[in-house]
């Protein structure tokens, strides 16, 4: 007689919206990102919008602490992270670096993936800056990533990708990779407290 199979809880994944400039477009990119990981039954999906999550020392209105308090109760609660991020001059948005640079704990022994977007490299550059920011953070980058080269023309009206096989293809082994690092290191972390 064999044992039943247990079922692994579903990984909380914490999808971060990198920009806060008018006219972004980084919402578009989430939602399209979003979808595809909703079809998944082994991610549960929260949303953190560096627009909404104005740090205290910006503002310091109750409005803009609740959204910050917020966000942080959504980091703490991940097991991993999906960072949206555009290019901006050959790097990352300042708000993104803010919201990060806010936070500690939170990022420890968890996965970190990555979906740019911008001109000719697609954001692969902001993404690459991002790299040693999260490993002095203490956690684990994944090594594929979803690139949208001109994504402004890449979209219909209704925010699916046109022609977006490819970027389907990539948003699933993202996914793939990002949910096997997000169960190594929880099982880890409830093993044995991360030491940083």
């Amino acid at each position: 007689m064999t044992a039943a199979t247990v079922q692994a809880p579903p990984i909380r994944v914490a999808v971060i919206i990198g920009s806060t400039r008018q006219g972004r477009f980084g919402p578009t990119v989430a939602r399209w990102f979003t979808r595809r990981a909703a079809e998944r039954d082994d991610v549960v999906l929260d949303v953190v919008d560096t627009a909404e999550a104005v740090m205290p020392h910006t503002f310091g209105t109750a409005a803009d602490d609740a959204g910050f308090a917020a966000a942080t109760a959504k980091l703490a609660a991940a097991d991993a992270f999906v960072v949206v991020t555009p290019e901006y001059n050959h790097s990352y948005p300042g708000t993104l670096k803010n919201l990060i640079d806010q936070h500690g704990a939170e990022w420890h022994a968890k996965p970190v993936a990555f979906v740019s977007y911008g001109g000719l490299s697609g954001g692969l550059r902001a993404v690459e800056h991002l790299r040693p920011v999260f490993a002095e953070l203490h956690a684990v980058t994944i090594r594929d990533t979803v690139s949208l080269h001109q994504p402004w023309s890449l979209f219909d009206d209704s925010g699916e990708l046109v022609d977006g096989q490819r970027a389907i293809a990539a948003a699933k082994t993202l996914l793939d990779q990002l949910t096997w690092w997000g169960a190594a290191l929880r099982d880890a972390r409830a093993a044995r407290p991360y030491g940083a």
